[in-house]
């Protein structure tokens, strides 16, 4: 599920990639999300400068995570979030425009292993507060 430059996605409005994260980070814990990982992009990729990337336990929760946080998005900051997979629940991306969130169900989340591609010696999986 490749996301693209930032030409032609989301554009900021009165809030700051930090807020966004703030938010999103706050709403998977809400959401009851597992094994939340965030991954500081900042200098290492046009794409965002944030990645979160979370478990829920089934595709009905997963895609329910991602539903809520669209909602919630759109909701505090207008942010018209885009989106790919809901329909089968097992990997949804959900492109915020500078925070980039991935909702998984664990097994697919352990075949991808994102976390190897972005944190820094691909490493296991850190804390989100880390």
């Amino acid at each position: 599920m490749p996301v693209g430059p930032r030409e032609g996605r989301a554009a900021p409005g009165d809030h700051d990639s930090a807020q966004v994260l703030a938010t999103v980070l706050a709403l998977v814990d809400d959401y009851k999300a597992e094994d939340v990982v965030q991954i500081d992009l900042r200098g290492r990729s046009e794409m965002a400068d944030h990645m979160v990337i979370c478990s829920g336990r089934s595709s009905r929760q997963v895609a329910s995570i991602a539903d809520k946080l669209m909602e919630k998005l759109k909701e505090d900051f207008g942010i018209i979030s885009k989106v790919e997979g809901k329909e089968t629940g097992d990997w949804v991306l959900i492109d915020a425009g500078d925070v980039i969130v991935h909702v998984f169900r664990p097994e697919v989340r352990d075949f991808y292993q994102l976390e190897k591609m972005w944190l820094p010696g691909g490493g296991g999986r850190m804390p989100a507060s880390a």
